[in-house]
């Protein structure tokens, strides 16, 4: 299936599908939105990763802010930096003479870590990328602001088809516009979106039906 450029999906999308669904549905399909000091941190880094446009060596040209977009998985998003290195088994790139290996660099608040949802999404924009330049994408790194540290990322066949079954759950999720019911996890103490996703409400609401049946069938008994 190829999708056109009116029903494209946020390559972040798949980052907040992989972190919790529901999170994923109150943002595409609900238009929900809260910040706390994680979403703040981030925006800020972003933000001053976007101000550059260009910087050029012999060996190395660095691109920020560059739109991307997949037809094919129906996602479009901005890089936060593309690095292209000069390199013999490379591909070439239009405006650019020589060989290069394109690798994407996504930018992160916090302490280098190992977090799934970061590791799709920056495989979605190779994924882009390979679209877009016709060329093979091997790589990529996550920076982490508060390390000043990168994890680099290979983009295996699996973590493609975390990329490829993301996308497609997400078109799915915004053609039916039901958004995932609560999964209580550790993550919901972090989510910035608690207020509006309520994750304890429908534990709450079990506990008082059960308290109330018991209290009945204690009043039948009596």
């Amino acid at each position: 299936m190829t999708y056109t450029e009116d029903n494209l999906i946020p390559i972040s999308s798949l980052s907040q599908y992989y972190y919790c669904p529901r999170r994923a549905g109150l943002l595409l399909i609900e238009q929900q939105w809260s910040d706390n000091v994680h979403t703040a941190e981030g925006s800020i880094i972003h933000q001053h990763v976007h101000q550059g446009n260009r910087e050029t060596r012999p060996d190395l040209v660095r691109l920020r802010g560059l739109p991307l977009h997949s037809l094919r998985l129906g996602l479009f998003g901005v890089a936060d930096s593309i690095e292209l290195y000069a390199a013999a088994g490379g591909f070439p790139v239009k405006g650019m003479e020589g060989l290069w290996e394109t690798v994407p660099v996504e930018y992160k608040h916090g302490r280098v870590r190992d977090e799934l949802e970061y590791e799709v999404q920056l495989c979605a924009q190779a994924v882009c990328l390979e679209e877009m330049l016709g060329c093979v994408v091997k790589r990529g790194f996550i920076y982490y602001a508060k390390d000043h540290r990168r994890k680099e990322v290979a983009f295996t066949p699996e973590l493609r088809e975390l990329v490829r079954r993301g996308a497609e759950s997400l078109h799915e999720m915004l053609r039916t516009g039901v958004t995932p019911p609560v999964a209580k996890s550790r993550k919901c103490r972090e989510c910035s979106l608690q207020e509006d996703c309520l994750p304890r409400a429908k534990t709450s609401a079990e506990r008082y039906i059960k308290e109330l049946w018991a209290a009945v069938e204690k009043g039948d008994e009596s």
